[in-house]
């Protein structure tokens, strides 16, 4: 397929309209250069859109696609005169829910100025500094305040896992690695022990730890398929032994084990 550009174009951050477009995109089979846009928010700046828009067309031969979340009907105007297919994603979800909530929407430009001053914002930032000092079991302080604390071998994924936990929904994660010496014992860290409950297993196939530990180390020990093929045994050997809810990272995205974690240990998290 030629080269195409998908332009996101947003008066805030383009956030929305990337992730809104991206999962649309992704049911088609094929690889765009995208472009994120921000802070479109005046006629001056359109215009300088929407000449980036009409370049790209030129020099594809195609025309753009262009997801937009513009309030400011003059700006939106402007953008709709480009060269390119202009999906406007506001204007398509909102007049239809102002008819049917029977109440016109704000308009409001962005959101991230009043998502500061709120408490789930707050709490979000607690959540990120809860799971950077809890990571890799650094800290084992106030580990009664945590939400949830992921275990595993290394390289499992926990440590990312904890951070979209706690950047996208707020989650005090904790992330601790479980090493040899737990499985020569094949008991629990000690640190972890008063918080069994808390605890959620992340494992992972021993072929893809390898791939992954290679990566950093390779060559070494620590990445020997051997190795790790031991280590993912007596992992959820322990994890069996003691109860612990786990799952298996290696054919998941992130999304996917957070979503799935949050569904057994804070399904109030989905509701807004």
């Amino acid at each position: 397929m030629p080269q195409r550009s998908v332009f996101f174009v947003s008066d805030g951050t383009g956030i929305t309209a990337e992730t809104f477009g991206n999962s649309i995109l992704a049911q088609f089979d094929l690889q765009p250069h995208r472009i994120r846009l921000p802070f479109v928010d005046s006629v001056d700046k359109a215009h300088q859109a929407v000449a980036r828009i009409n370049h790209a067309a030129s020099l594809e031969g195609h025309p753009p696609v262009v997801f937009t979340t513009l309030v400011e009907r003059e700006v939106l105007e402007v953008i709709r005169r480009c060269s390119g297919l202009v999906l406007d994603m506001f204007t398509t979800f909102i007049e239809p829910l102002e008819v049917a909530f029977a109440v016109k929407s704000n308009h409001r430009i962005g959101q991230f100025s009043d998502i500061a001053k709120s408490e789930r914002y707050h709490n979000r930032i607690d959540a990120i500094n809860f799971a950077l000092m809890h990571d890799d079991g650094q800290s084992s302080r106030n580990l009664a305040l945590a939400d949830v604390i992921l275990v595993g071998v290394s390289r499992s994924g926990k440590t990312p896992t904890s951070l979209y936990l706690a950047m996208q929904h707020g989650v005090r994660a904790a992330n601790y690695p479980l090493i040899p010496e737990d499985f020569d014992r094949m008991t629990l860290p000690q640190d972890l022990v008063p918080h069994r409950a808390k605890l959620f297993g992340l494992s992972i196939a021993p072929e893809r730890l390898s791939e992954i530990r290679n990566e950093r180390k390779p060559g070494s020990r620590y990445a020997a398929l051997e190795n790790c093929t031991e280590e993912v045994a007596e992992a959820e050997r322990l994890m069996r032994r003691e109860g612990i809810r786990w799952l298996s990272s290696t054919n998941k995205s992130i999304e996917e084990i957070a979503t799935t974690i949050l569904q057994q240990i804070r399904p109030d998290r989905l509701e807004y």
